[in-house]
């Protein structure tokens, strides 16, 4: 057995990779900062009627379980930060009015996903309660797309549906649990004909309008296509009102460039209630970010709000920065030097500088050669009056 392999989906991270993510973690949160979003930290793990609390079956099976030794109850390993933000929202904060709440934190998948990516994501995010209207959903878009910035990515595509849609589109129509999935997974995959067949018994209407929605995405051009064929009821114009005016809300913020419609995306439909988004970049295949809004998750703790939000995996997001050319920092100090070698290091690291210390002398090495070798840019040199700074790396000796 070899002691050091790690569970399928599990992975270690990396100095550099490491470095690389922590620094986009403390930028992207600086970001929501500036935006008046509130960071919390929910616990990374709850009782599982907690944790699962309105937000559909996929996630049930995306969630790690384990039994409480103390209390003999069930407990999940969060496998998604938004449930447990909603519940802090309705639960622990209960004041009225708009808050815009932040995290970043590891979640564990007890599967890897259809991509292949990591069972245990740093997904960080952003959320609005208390405001049902676009002007929400429009500023998480554009916090989207300042966070697709941060981490110097300039092209990238906005993909923007509405599950509302779809419910409309079926209402009525009678369908049991595991027609329903079949439904919804013959649009997801864009299949007319086998839209077609479950719905032999639906009115015409109905049906021409279900098995249209698959074909309906593009450019904003689709929104007029979709009045004409899938508008066959007040809940599909209430929708596709919304869209409309997410979109013109969008265009404000100069983000009408980016935007793809896709009314045939049904992504998360137990747990989104209305319009759906995701960014897409070159090169993935799947979403780097994505979100939605999911009214009333807040019900079941007493509080039945509003909502909205997007988030992402930090770590992914990381990978696709462009590799920072390696440049020497900080500065390398002898392993031996007295008090004032000691108060030397200090006073440079309490300004802010990397100071690495060696931690035995050995002749045989030049401090300079160490000092490349672990990427220093200076070395601390002793002078004549017994004082330390620092020198240059290449200065002359």
């Amino acid at each position: 057995m070899n002691r050091w392999l790690l569970p399928q989906g599990i992975e270690d991270v990396l100095p550099d990779r490491a470095e690389a993510t922590e620094s986009l973690r403390r930028r992207v949160l600086d970001l929501y900062h500036r935006w008046g979003y509130a960071l919390v930290m929910p616990p990374e793990l709850e009782f599982l009627e907690s944790l699962l609390t309105g937000v559909g079956g996929d996630l049930d099976l995306r969630t790690l379980k384990v039994v409480d030794q103390v209390s003999g109850r069930l407990m999940g390993f969060r496998a998604d930060m938004t449930p447990q933000v909603a519940r802090v929202d309705a639960h622990r904060l209960g004041e009225d009015g708009p808050r815009r709440l932040c995290y970043a934190g590891t979640v564990l998948r007890a599967q890897p996903d259809s991509f292949g990516r990591p069972r245990a994501p740093l997904q960080v995010g952003a959320e609005v309660f208390g405001v049902a209207g676009t002007s929400a959903d429009a500023e998480v878009m554009g916090l989207m797309a300042a966070t697709l910035s941060e981490v110097g990515i300039r092209e990238f595509t906005l993909d923007l549906g509405h599950v509302g849609l779809y419910r409309a589109l079926t209402a009525d129509l009678g369908l049991d649990r595991d027609r329903d999935e079949a439904l919804r997974e013959a649009v997801r995959r864009k299949d007319p004909a086998a839209i077609g067949e479950l719905l032999e018994a639906a009115d015409g209407a109905r049906r021409d309008a279900l098995t249209t929605l698959p074909t309906l995405h593009g450019g904003l051009e689709v929104l007029e296509e979709a009045r004409a064929a899938c508008a066959i009821n007040e809940g599909a114009r209430a929708a596709l009102d919304e869209l409309e005016e997410l979109v013109e809300r969008l265009g404000r913020r100069d983000l009408a460039d980016h935007i793809s419609i896709d009314l045939g995306e049904v992504r998360g439909y137990d747990y989104h209630t209305g319009p759906v988004f995701a960014a897409f970049v070159a090169g993935q295949g799947d979403a780097v970010l994505y979100g939605g809004r999911y009214d009333g998750i807040g019900a079941a703790f007493g509080r039945s709000r509003p909502a909205t939000g997007m988030s992402g995996d930090l770590k992914l997001l990381a990978g696709l920065m462009p590799a920072p050319e390696s440049q020497p920092e900080g500065v390398l100090a002898p392993a031996e030097g007295g008090g004032e070698l000691q108060r030397a290091i200090q006073s440079l690291r309490a300004q802010g500088i990397r100071v690495i210390q060696c931690l035995q002398t050995d002749p045989s090495q030049d401090l300079r050669d160490q000092a490349r070798h672990l990427g220093c840019a200076q070395i601390l040199i002793q002078d004549e009056q017994g004082g330390w700074r620092a020198q240059p790396v290449d200065a002359d000796e």
